[in-house]
Protein backbone atom coordinates (compact mmCIF):
# COMPACT_ATOMS: atom_id res chain seq x y z
CA UNK A 1 0.00 0.00 0.00
CA UNK A 2 1.06 3.22 -1.05
CA UNK A 3 1.06 6.20 1.84
CA UNK A 4 0.83 9.72 0.74
CA UNK A 5 3.80 12.01 1.57
CA UNK A 6 1.97 13.35 4.37
CA UNK A 7 1.15 9.99 6.70
CA UNK A 8 4.78 8.94 5.43
CA UNK A 9 5.97 11.78 7.23
CA UNK A 10 3.58 11.34 9.93
CA UNK A 11 4.79 7.39 10.59
CA UNK A 12 8.79 8.50 10.23
CA UNK A 13 8.40 10.91 13.15
CA UNK A 14 6.81 8.04 15.59
CA UNK A 15 9.48 5.73 14.65
CA UNK A 16 11.90 8.41 15.73
CA UNK A 17 10.65 8.51 18.88
CA UNK A 18 11.72 5.34 20.54
CA UNK A 19 15.42 5.11 21.86
CA UNK A 20 17.45 2.57 21.31
CA UNK A 21 19.76 2.26 24.18
CA UNK A 22 22.39 -0.66 24.08
CA UNK A 23 22.82 -2.67 27.13
CA UNK A 24 25.73 -4.66 28.62
CA UNK A 25 25.75 -7.14 26.49
CA UNK A 26 27.43 -9.78 28.97
CA UNK A 27 27.36 -10.12 32.88
CA UNK A 28 28.54 -12.70 35.23
CA UNK A 29 26.58 -12.65 38.73
CA UNK A 30 27.15 -14.61 41.84
CA UNK A 31 29.73 -14.67 44.83
CA UNK A 32 33.17 -15.60 44.12
CA UNK A 33 32.76 -14.24 39.97
CA UNK A 34 35.81 -12.40 40.21
CA UNK A 35 37.76 -15.23 40.02
CA UNK A 36 36.24 -15.21 36.19
CA UNK A 37 37.73 -12.15 35.65
CA UNK A 38 41.02 -14.19 33.77
CA UNK A 39 39.20 -16.37 31.66
CA UNK A 40 36.42 -13.55 30.56
CA UNK A 41 39.44 -11.15 29.49
CA UNK A 42 41.95 -13.15 27.92
CA UNK A 43 40.28 -13.84 24.59
CA UNK A 44 40.18 -9.92 24.32
CA UNK A 45 43.86 -9.56 24.90
CA UNK A 46 45.32 -8.35 21.57
CA UNK A 47 49.07 -9.21 22.51
CA UNK A 48 51.68 -9.53 24.91
CA UNK A 49 51.89 -5.95 24.27
CA UNK A 50 49.11 -4.17 24.13
CA UNK A 51 48.14 -4.50 28.24
CA UNK A 52 45.17 -4.15 30.05
CA UNK A 53 44.94 -1.53 32.42
CA UNK A 54 43.25 -1.78 35.94
CA UNK A 55 41.80 1.26 37.70
CA UNK A 56 41.15 0.38 41.26
CA UNK A 57 40.15 2.22 44.26
CA UNK A 58 43.32 2.67 46.33
CA UNK A 59 40.82 1.04 49.17
CA UNK A 60 42.15 -2.34 47.87
CA UNK A 61 45.91 -1.70 47.74
CA UNK A 62 47.60 -4.02 49.71
CA UNK A 63 44.88 -5.98 50.50
CA UNK A 64 43.58 -9.34 49.04
CA UNK A 65 42.02 -8.32 45.92
CA UNK A 66 45.05 -6.84 44.50
CA UNK A 67 46.73 -10.00 45.01
CA UNK A 68 43.71 -11.72 42.91
CA UNK A 69 43.39 -9.20 39.73
CA UNK A 70 44.63 -11.36 37.10
CA UNK A 71 47.72 -9.40 36.00
CA UNK A 72 49.65 -10.58 32.73
CA UNK A 73 52.89 -9.32 30.71
CA UNK A 74 53.32 -5.19 30.75
CA UNK A 75 49.61 -4.60 32.38
CA UNK A 76 49.37 -2.21 34.79
CA UNK A 77 46.92 -1.48 37.92
CA UNK A 78 46.67 2.04 38.83
CA UNK A 79 45.42 2.52 42.14
CA UNK A 80 43.17 5.78 42.28
CA UNK A 81 41.44 7.78 45.38
CA UNK A 82 37.35 7.75 45.19
CA UNK A 83 37.56 10.58 48.10
CA UNK A 84 36.60 13.02 45.38
CA UNK A 85 34.27 13.12 42.67
CA UNK A 86 35.81 11.90 39.71
CA UNK A 87 37.54 14.81 36.99
CA UNK A 88 37.41 15.58 33.14
CA UNK A 89 41.29 16.50 34.04
CA UNK A 90 41.69 13.63 35.67
CA UNK A 91 40.85 11.44 32.94
CA UNK A 92 42.55 13.29 30.44
CA UNK A 93 45.76 12.98 32.88
CA UNK A 94 45.45 9.17 33.13
CA UNK A 95 45.23 8.85 29.13
CA UNK A 96 48.22 10.91 29.01
CA UNK A 97 49.99 8.57 31.19
CA UNK A 98 48.87 5.54 29.24
CA UNK A 99 49.79 6.88 25.72
CA UNK A 100 53.16 7.71 27.22
CA UNK A 101 53.71 4.43 28.75
CA UNK A 102 52.84 2.34 26.40
CA UNK A 103 53.32 1.98 22.03
CA UNK A 104 50.23 -0.06 21.54
CA UNK A 105 47.12 0.95 22.41
CA UNK A 106 45.79 -1.04 25.57
CA UNK A 107 43.93 -3.92 25.03
CA UNK A 108 41.67 -2.92 27.20
CA UNK A 109 40.37 -1.14 30.65
CA UNK A 110 39.05 -2.96 33.78
CA UNK A 111 37.13 -0.28 36.26
CA UNK A 112 37.35 -1.99 40.10
CA UNK A 113 35.49 0.51 42.86
CA UNK A 114 32.49 2.31 43.50
CA UNK A 115 30.66 4.53 41.16
CA UNK A 116 33.78 7.07 41.13
CA UNK A 117 36.00 4.05 39.14
CA UNK A 118 33.71 3.08 36.98
CA UNK A 119 33.05 6.09 35.23
CA UNK A 120 36.77 6.80 35.37
CA UNK A 121 37.36 3.35 33.75
CA UNK A 122 34.34 4.40 31.14
CA UNK A 123 35.57 7.44 30.46
CA UNK A 124 39.35 6.38 30.14
CA UNK A 125 38.15 3.95 27.69
CA UNK A 126 36.62 6.50 25.57
CA UNK A 127 39.19 8.96 25.50
CA UNK A 128 41.79 6.33 24.48
CA UNK A 129 39.91 5.93 21.22
CA UNK A 130 38.61 9.89 20.64
CA UNK A 131 40.89 12.81 20.22
CA UNK A 132 40.34 15.87 22.32
CA UNK A 133 40.02 16.38 25.85
CA UNK A 134 37.29 14.38 27.84
CA UNK A 135 35.28 18.16 28.93
CA UNK A 136 34.49 18.34 25.04
CA UNK A 137 32.27 15.10 25.08
CA UNK A 138 30.50 16.45 28.20
CA UNK A 139 27.22 16.26 26.92
CA UNK A 140 24.85 13.76 24.78
CA UNK A 141 25.60 11.79 21.61
CA UNK A 142 29.09 13.69 20.89
CA UNK A 143 31.29 10.79 21.19
CA UNK A 144 32.50 10.20 17.44
CA UNK A 145 34.12 6.80 18.08
CA UNK A 146 33.97 3.28 19.96
CA UNK A 147 35.60 3.29 23.32
CA UNK A 148 38.35 0.28 23.85
CA UNK A 149 36.82 -2.85 25.48
CA UNK A 150 36.05 -2.01 29.12
CA UNK A 151 35.16 -4.22 31.96
CA UNK A 152 33.24 -2.46 35.22
CA UNK A 153 33.63 -4.39 38.67
CA UNK A 154 31.39 -2.89 41.15
CA UNK A 155 32.40 -3.23 45.31
CA UNK A 156 29.72 -1.20 46.26
CA UNK A 157 26.09 -1.48 44.90
CA UNK A 158 23.37 1.42 44.19
CA UNK A 159 25.05 4.14 41.64
CA UNK A 160 24.05 2.15 38.82
CA UNK A 161 26.94 2.94 36.72
CA UNK A 162 27.81 -0.95 36.28
CA UNK A 163 24.89 -1.07 33.76
CA UNK A 164 24.45 2.80 31.95
CA UNK A 165 25.41 4.81 29.21
CA UNK A 166 26.86 7.99 31.06
CA UNK A 167 30.14 8.98 32.79
CA UNK A 168 29.55 11.66 35.18
CA UNK A 169 32.29 14.08 35.59
CA UNK A 170 33.42 17.04 36.90
CA UNK A 171 34.84 19.62 34.45
CA UNK A 172 36.33 23.06 33.82
CA UNK A 173 32.33 24.67 34.19
CA UNK A 174 29.70 22.17 34.93
CA UNK A 175 29.24 18.44 36.38
CA UNK A 176 27.84 16.50 33.12
CA UNK A 177 27.99 13.15 31.89
CA UNK A 178 29.69 12.06 28.37
CA UNK A 179 26.24 10.18 27.42
CA UNK A 180 26.91 8.13 24.73
CA UNK A 181 26.06 4.59 22.78
CA UNK A 182 29.74 3.60 23.50
CA UNK A 183 30.17 4.63 27.06
CA UNK A 184 28.40 0.76 28.37
CA UNK A 185 30.30 -1.93 29.63
CA UNK A 186 31.11 -4.35 27.35
CA UNK A 187 31.07 -7.01 30.09
CA UNK A 188 30.39 -6.46 34.00
CA UNK A 189 31.05 -8.75 36.84
CA UNK A 190 28.99 -8.53 39.94
CA UNK A 191 30.20 -10.25 42.71
CA UNK A 192 28.16 -9.75 46.27
CA UNK A 193 31.64 -10.45 48.03
CA UNK A 194 33.17 -7.18 46.75
CA UNK A 195 30.86 -5.20 48.83
CA UNK A 196 31.74 -6.90 52.04
CA UNK A 197 33.98 -4.21 53.52
CA UNK A 198 31.80 -1.41 52.49
CA UNK A 199 31.24 1.17 55.34
CA UNK A 200 27.32 1.74 56.59
CA UNK A 201 27.10 4.97 56.03
CA UNK A 202 28.93 5.35 52.56
CA UNK A 203 26.07 2.03 52.07
CA UNK A 204 23.34 4.02 52.74
CA UNK A 205 24.40 6.75 50.84
CA UNK A 206 24.91 5.09 47.56
CA UNK A 207 22.00 2.59 48.25
CA UNK A 208 19.99 5.72 48.45
CA UNK A 209 21.35 6.81 45.24
CA UNK A 210 19.65 3.66 43.64
CA UNK A 211 16.45 4.11 45.67
CA UNK A 212 15.95 8.19 43.94
CA UNK A 213 16.55 6.76 40.53
CA UNK A 214 13.34 4.93 41.19
CA UNK A 215 11.73 7.88 42.60
CA UNK A 216 12.61 10.26 39.77
CA UNK A 217 12.15 7.35 36.89
CA UNK A 218 8.76 6.26 38.21
CA UNK A 219 7.65 9.69 38.67
CA UNK A 220 8.99 11.27 35.21
CA UNK A 221 7.36 12.09 32.22
CA UNK A 222 9.67 10.00 30.08
CA UNK A 223 8.20 7.05 31.97
CA UNK A 224 7.62 3.80 30.06
CA UNK A 225 6.63 0.13 30.43
CA UNK A 226 10.33 -0.80 29.59
CA UNK A 227 11.70 1.90 32.60
CA UNK A 228 8.49 1.38 35.25
CA UNK A 229 9.34 -2.95 34.91
CA UNK A 230 12.71 -2.03 35.99
CA UNK A 231 12.21 0.66 38.27
CA UNK A 232 9.25 -0.99 40.11
CA UNK A 233 11.47 -4.19 40.58
CA UNK A 234 14.58 -1.82 42.12
CA UNK A 235 12.40 0.19 44.85
CA UNK A 236 11.10 -3.37 45.79
CA UNK A 237 14.26 -4.51 46.34
CA UNK A 238 15.26 -0.91 48.11
CA UNK A 239 12.24 -0.85 50.64
CA UNK A 240 13.11 -4.70 51.49
CA UNK A 241 17.08 -3.71 51.86
CA UNK A 242 16.51 -0.79 53.69
CA UNK A 243 13.05 -1.15 55.95
CA UNK A 244 13.17 -4.59 56.12
CA UNK A 245 15.26 -7.19 58.39
CA UNK A 246 17.54 -9.25 56.03
CA UNK A 247 20.34 -11.19 56.61
CA UNK A 248 24.03 -9.15 55.52
CA UNK A 249 24.27 -11.73 52.79
CA UNK A 250 21.31 -11.17 51.53
CA UNK A 251 20.55 -7.98 51.71
CA UNK A 252 24.08 -7.09 49.59
CA UNK A 253 22.64 -9.74 46.82
CA UNK A 254 19.16 -7.56 46.83
CA UNK A 255 20.85 -4.19 46.65
CA UNK A 256 23.40 -5.42 44.10
CA UNK A 257 20.45 -6.41 41.47
CA UNK A 258 18.51 -3.05 42.93
CA UNK A 259 21.58 -1.11 41.46
CA UNK A 260 21.57 -2.63 38.22
CA UNK A 261 17.67 -2.73 38.18
CA UNK A 262 17.69 1.13 38.99
CA UNK A 263 19.95 1.85 36.39
CA UNK A 264 18.52 -0.30 33.79
CA UNK A 265 14.77 1.85 34.68
CA UNK A 266 16.83 5.42 34.33
CA UNK A 267 18.58 4.30 31.06
CA UNK A 268 15.17 4.22 29.03
CA UNK A 269 13.62 6.97 30.72
CA UNK A 270 15.59 9.75 33.08
CA UNK A 271 16.65 10.76 36.46
CA UNK A 272 14.84 13.96 37.98
CA UNK A 273 15.14 16.52 40.59
CA UNK A 274 17.53 15.80 43.01
CA UNK A 275 20.24 14.30 40.61
CA UNK A 276 19.86 17.82 39.01
CA UNK A 277 20.32 19.62 42.24
CA UNK A 278 23.10 17.66 43.39
CA UNK A 279 25.46 18.32 40.48
CA UNK A 280 25.51 22.17 41.41
CA UNK A 281 25.64 20.41 45.20
CA UNK A 282 28.80 18.86 44.32
CA UNK A 283 30.42 21.19 41.73
CA UNK A 284 30.71 23.77 44.26
CA UNK A 285 31.32 22.13 47.14
CA UNK A 286 32.80 19.08 46.27
CA UNK A 287 29.95 16.69 48.13
CA UNK A 288 30.02 12.93 47.03
CA UNK A 289 27.17 11.94 44.31
CA UNK A 290 25.50 9.80 47.06
CA UNK A 291 25.50 11.63 50.33
CA UNK A 292 24.75 14.86 47.87
CA UNK A 293 21.33 13.24 46.34
CA UNK A 294 20.35 12.55 50.34
CA UNK A 295 20.75 16.04 51.26
CA UNK A 296 18.69 17.16 48.39
CA UNK A 297 16.02 15.01 48.33
CA UNK A 298 14.86 15.41 51.71
CA UNK A 299 13.73 18.59 50.96
CA UNK A 300 11.64 17.58 47.55
CA UNK A 301 8.13 17.08 49.47
CA UNK A 302 6.64 19.33 46.76
CA UNK A 303 8.25 17.37 43.96
CA UNK A 304 8.26 13.63 45.29
CA UNK A 305 5.56 13.76 48.94
CA UNK A 306 5.42 9.98 48.83
CA UNK A 307 9.05 9.28 48.41
CA UNK A 308 10.31 11.28 50.72
CA UNK A 309 8.56 9.94 53.09
CA UNK A 310 9.67 6.60 52.21
CA UNK A 311 13.17 8.09 52.47
CA UNK A 312 12.77 9.61 55.76
CA UNK A 313 11.52 5.70 57.42
CA UNK A 314 14.80 4.40 55.80
CA UNK A 315 17.08 6.72 57.27
CA UNK A 316 15.24 6.33 61.26
CA UNK A 317 15.52 2.83 60.38
CA UNK A 318 19.45 2.85 59.24
CA UNK A 319 19.98 5.38 62.24
CA UNK A 320 21.55 7.73 59.77
CA UNK A 321 22.08 11.55 60.32
CA UNK A 322 22.30 13.43 57.55
CA UNK A 323 24.87 16.37 57.61
CA UNK A 324 23.14 19.89 58.64
CA UNK A 325 24.07 23.59 57.18
CA UNK A 326 26.85 22.26 54.84
CA UNK A 327 25.26 25.63 52.49
CA UNK A 328 25.88 28.04 55.67
CA UNK A 329 28.97 29.68 54.72
CA UNK A 330 28.21 29.81 50.77
CA UNK A 331 27.84 33.44 49.35
CA UNK A 332 25.44 34.96 46.77
CA UNK A 333 27.42 33.77 44.00
CA UNK A 334 27.30 30.09 45.04
CA UNK A 335 24.30 29.63 45.06
CA UNK A 336 23.45 31.04 42.06
CA UNK A 337 26.30 28.88 40.39
CA UNK A 338 24.53 25.93 41.81
CA UNK A 339 21.52 26.87 40.41
CA UNK A 340 22.92 27.62 36.97
CA UNK A 341 24.29 24.23 37.02
CA UNK A 342 21.43 22.49 38.24
CA UNK A 343 18.97 24.20 35.27
CA UNK A 344 21.24 23.06 32.58
CA UNK A 345 20.27 19.58 32.94
CA UNK A 346 17.04 20.11 30.72
CA UNK A 347 16.60 16.60 29.95
CA UNK A 348 15.76 15.85 33.92
CA UNK A 349 13.92 18.83 34.34
CA UNK A 350 11.79 17.97 31.31
CA UNK A 351 11.38 14.48 32.88
CA UNK A 352 10.55 15.69 36.38
CA UNK A 353 8.03 18.55 35.52
CA UNK A 354 7.46 18.04 31.29
CA UNK A 355 8.14 20.15 28.33
CA UNK A 356 7.04 23.49 30.06
CA UNK A 357 9.34 22.92 33.10
CA UNK A 358 10.91 26.26 32.49
CA UNK A 359 7.80 27.91 33.50
CA UNK A 360 7.64 26.46 36.84
CA UNK A 361 10.88 26.36 38.67
CA UNK A 362 13.02 29.56 38.88
CA UNK A 363 16.43 30.19 40.50
CA UNK A 364 15.29 31.65 43.54
CA UNK A 365 12.94 28.09 44.03
CA UNK A 366 16.32 26.77 43.54
CA UNK A 367 18.63 28.79 45.87
CA UNK A 368 15.70 28.36 48.82
CA UNK A 369 16.04 24.28 48.54
CA UNK A 370 19.54 25.22 48.67
CA UNK A 371 19.70 27.01 51.60
CA UNK A 372 17.68 24.48 53.98
CA UNK A 373 20.56 22.11 53.27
Amino acid sequence: MKLDKEESTVKRIHKTDHRNFPMVPRVVYGRGSFSQLADIILPMRKNSEAPFIFLVDDFFEGKQLEEQIPWLFNDQIIFISADEEPKTEQVDAIVQKLKDDFEELPSGIVGIGGGTLLDLSKAVAIMMANKGLAHQYQGWDLVQRPALYHVGVPTISGTGAEVSRTTVLSGPEKKLGINSDFTTFDQVVLDPDLTNTVPKEQWFYTGMDCFIHCIESLNGTYLNAFSQSYGEKALALCKEVFLGDLAAQESQEKLMMASWHGGMSIAYSQVGVAHAMSYGLSYVLGVKHGIGNCLVFQHLEDFYSDGVALFQQMLEKQEIDLPKEICKELSGHDFETMASIALSMEPLWENAIGKDWKEKISTEQLISIYKKI
